[in-house]
């Protein structure tokens, strides 16, 4: 990563940016520093001037921004807004440039990362849920915030990541090389609804967004992939990410049986229902003053179809998300479904499972062995389990 630009609006976690800016030139990058008017009340532009050896923007109506605002937003290899306060998140979420953080956010073709920061009852407003929703359906990638005492001296979640966690991140999920050009992969995400008639239906929880990240994670090594996707609102942003929609579990299977015989790489990380209705009523469901009783039939078993079909050259990796025993269930379900990796995570984790923006797992392999990992943002997860496949894709081929 040789290009960023580090925008820096209004709030108490700017004084980090001194940090960010020392930490990126030291790593080799030519670093830009937009700011907000509000956030230069917080740190000297001349202090992020001096420390990046560039000027530093502030508005966007100048002479200066107005005809580079456009360019930056070409020139740059990663765009980080960091801190990122609620007002600058509802603003990109919606649109709105009348920043020169946002302008240049409107223009750029190259990743966006943000850092959020605010105070905790700002973080879990429903407004600012949604903001962070739309914004990574847009392809924005958000780093999770910390848990601490604020600057309202409440305590909580809210804190900016620390610099030291952004450079990192730039590192190793926005900078990846081809270790997979000429690769096809099938990723399996989100739920599927089976349904009980035409308005209601069977689901979970599930919004695709491990899914996504992983395929996007395999296409930026280089893979082609197929992304097998369940009904979520959520996309992949990744041009090499090919979506394919589907509804039901029988939808899924179909679509996965027609793609895995020239995957190189199965990842099924949906949610998908175990079980249908054995009837689907063809019209809306009444209540009739009592109990309604359901019979339910299994659906197709995704993974052990596609376990018995694996070929040598091939690699399988399930998932499993469990909420009690779930080391022995996971170990089980790996030799049960045929699988050679599979990817555990509990719901007893907090800041894990389904809707998250952030995920805890380990990887379990067919060898025996184990990996654990710290909670992290799914998009970072996502670049955990790429990697894990690239080096069994390496081990292959040697």
């Amino acid at each position: 990563m040789k290009k960023v630009i580090l925008g820096v609006s209004g709030s108490i976690a700017a004084y980090k940016a001194a940090h960010l800016v020392r930490l990126l030139v030291k790593a080799g990058a030519e670093v830009r520093v937009l700011m907000t008017p509000s956030a230069t009340t917080f740190i000297a532009p001349l202090t992020l001037a001096t420390l990046s050896k560039n000027a530093v923007l502030t508005e966007v109506s100048t002479e200066a921004a107005w005809n580079n605002h456009v360019e930056l937003g070409l020139w740059a290899d990663a765009y980080v807004i960091a801190p990122a306060t609620a007002n600058t998140l509802a603003k990109m979420a919606n649109g709105l440039c009348d920043s020169i953080l946002t302008a240049v956010y409107l223009s750029a073709r190259c990743p966006v990362l943000v850092a959020p920061a605010m105070d905790v009852d700002m973080w879990h407003h429903p407004a600012t849920r949604a903001n962070l929703e739309r914004l990574q359906a847009h392809g924005v990638h958000i780093l999770p915030v910390g848990y601490g005492e604020l600057a309202s001296g409440l305590v909580g979640e809210g804190r900016m990541a620390e610099p030291e966690d952004i450079v990192e991140y730039l590192r190793t999920t926005l900078t990846p090389g081809q270790a997979l050009r000429g690769q096809k992969a099938l990723v399996t995400a989100g739920p599927t609804h089976e349904a009980l008639d035409p308005v209601r239906f069977i689901g979970n929880h599930s919004t695709g967004k491990m899914g996504i990240a992983i395929a996007e994670a395999l296409a930026r090594h280089g893979a082609e992939v197929a992304l097998v996707l369940g009904p979520t609102h959520l996309r992949p942003q990744h041009p090499s990410v090919r979506v394919v929609p589907v509804v039901s579990a029988q939808q899924m299977y179909e679509a996965c049986a027609a793609h895995f015989p020239e995957s190189r790489i199965t990842v099924l990380a949906a949610a998908v229902a175990d079980y249908r209705p054995l009837t689907t009523a063809a019209s809306k469901i009444k209540k009739k003053g009592g109990p309604m009783h359901l019979e339910l039939v299994e659906t197709v078993d995704i993974a052990a179809q596609l376990g018995r079909q694996k070929r040598t050259d091939q690699l399988l990796v399930g998932f499993a998300l469990e909420t009690d025993n779930e080391e022995a269930n996971a170990w089980a379900k790996l030799e049960r479904k045929n699988f050679d990796l599979i990817v555990l995570n509990s719901l007893r984790h907090e800041g894990a499972g389904f809707g998250s923006d952030t995920n805890k797992i380990a990887i379990l392999r067919r060898d025996g062995t184990k990996t654990t990992f710290d909670l992290k943002p799914k998009s970072a997860v996502g670049e955990d389990i790429a990697q894990e496949i690239i080096r069994w894709v390496n081990l292959k081929s040697t």
